[in-house]
């Protein structure tokens, strides 16, 4: 077990429980100082059929935020190897005491969430179906599941805008070469746009979902 938790009552649903039986699930991740009802947000245009969940995160960011965060940042954005590892398995504890198992689940991040993405996907990639990360980065250099993630090589979403300056160069080139070793790519990079996502981000996104659910 992890030392840290997801908080099941700060849970964002899009169904009750009686209407998640025999759906896949779509796990949001929000990025550093934000919260679960962020990404939520984006559920209106995403495909009707995955029942969402937005999770909040389950360390404070601190002041001045006052949202919440996967892992403690590091000056140069790659965190220590274990606490994402701790985030990771934070949430694989709370799939694994869902009441209504899903029929697949799949993963969406943003920022520090999609770094969070990419880390369950090392972590246990025979149970998700695909993996979303938007301005998001791989966390670690090296990681003990990278070699069963490859083989697995299960269907990932990069989205990063050309104007993005809070992920750092070397970040982004790390998971521009980590990822088409590691998954099957769907890379977009949107002309102008920052550290957002943008509507033409989320209706890629719509597509890469139904192709890969």
């Amino acid at each position: 077990m992890s030392d840290i938790a997801i908080d099941d009552d700060a849970i964002l649903w899009s169904a009750g429980p009686a209407d998640r039986v025999g759906r896949p699930l779509l796990v949001l991740l929000h990025g550093y100082g934000s919260t679960e009802s962020d990404l939520f947000q984006v559920g209106t245009s995403l495909p009707l059929e995955p029942v969402i969940a937005s999770l909040r995160a389950p360390l404070s960011a601190g002041w001045p935020l006052v949202g919440w965060a996967w892992y403690p940042l590091q000056g140069d954005f790659l965190p220590v190897a274990s606490e994402v590892d701790a985030a990771a398995h934070a949430v694989l504890d709370w799939i694994d005491r869902l009441e209504v198992p899903p029929t697949s689940i799949g993963l969406l991040g943003f920022s520090q969430g999609g770094s969070v993405v990419l880390q369950l996907l090392r972590a246990a990639p025979d149970r998700f179906a695909y993996g979303v990360t938007l301005a998001g980065f791989v966390a670690t250099r090296e990681h003990a599941g990278d070699a069963a993630l490859a083989e697995a090589a299960p269907p990932v979403f990069w989205g990063r805008g050309t104007h993005d300056t809070v992920i750092p160069a070397a970040a982004v080139q790390l998971t521009g070469e980590w990822l088409p070793a590691h998954s099957t790519l769907t890379g977009r990079i949107y002309e102008g746009l920052g550290h957002a996502v943008s509507a033409q981000a989320l209706a890629d996104v719509s597509a890469f979902i139904t192709r890969s659910a």
